[in-house]
């Protein structure tokens, strides 16, 4: 789906496709489809089996393939053969030709996530877009001071954890959607049988209109 110069597929649970400019960005693939292309770039938030998949990793890379990952991914993603691997961390400012990419603290009040992980969330930043990939997290003081984004009139997307289970729930999302004031809010954690339901992300989405904020679902492929 288009949003203003940003082309954004959702590939299922909590993996996207954002295509900028000429490159493929791909964010925590997880059992995708024989449709999804190569990746020029690969975004894993932390090391669980349903964000860092060797084997969906290894099905959308190509020779050279770039992934970002933090640092107890490193070990694992050595089995994939082909790509690069860098290891970031939250704050780290990654700078390519006619765009960024920014790391950003991800974690959750509870033992799934916890915060001395050093797991991510991820800003990709290019002419006046930006978007925000939350990853595995609550609504934290971190993702509270990216508010900014959704106030000095850019196209903002933000990408939040809906299912409540071991994220923030639907509501606590909707309500984090207020804060950060995006162009538009869309849900990820949902609808692959690991954690999350269709029904957490409609709901999701009833409670951002409620509230005044655009959220949509994307249609898998």
């Amino acid at each position: 789906m288009k949003f203003d110069d940003v082309d954004i597929e959702f590939l299922g649970h909590s993996g996207f496709l954002v295509r900028m400019m000429t490159k493929n960005i791909i964010v925590d693939p997880y059992r995708v489809s024989d449709d999804v292309p190569k990746a020029d770039i690969i975004l894993i938030t932390h090391s669980h089996n349903d964000h860092c998949s060797i084997r969906d990793i290894q099905k959308i890379s190509k020779n050279g393939t770039l992934v970002l990952c933090p640092v107890d991914c490193q070990s694992t993603l050595m089995k994939v053969k082909n790509v690069e691997v860098h290891i970031v961390d939250s704050e780290d400012v990654l700078k390519f030709r006619n765009f960024n990419i920014e790391c950003v603290r991800a974690y959750t009040y509870h033992k799934y996530h916890p915060q001395n992980e050093g797991w991510l969330g991820y800003l990709l930043k290019f002419g006046n877009s930006v978007v925000y990939f939350a990853g595995d997290t609550d609504s934290t003081p971190e993702i509270k001071k990216l508010s900014g984004h959704g106030k000095k009139g850019n196209n903002f997307i933000a990408v939040l954890p809906v299912s409540g289970q071991v994220v923030m729930d639907a509501l606590v999302a909707a309500n984090t959607a207020v804060l950060l004031n995006p162009s538009v809010a869309i849900p990820h954690g949902y609808g692959s049988g690991v954690y999350g339901t269709l029904e957490d992300a409609k709901r999701f989405v009833e409670l951002c209109q409620q509230k005044g904020v655009r959220a949509e679902i994307l249609k898998k492929i």
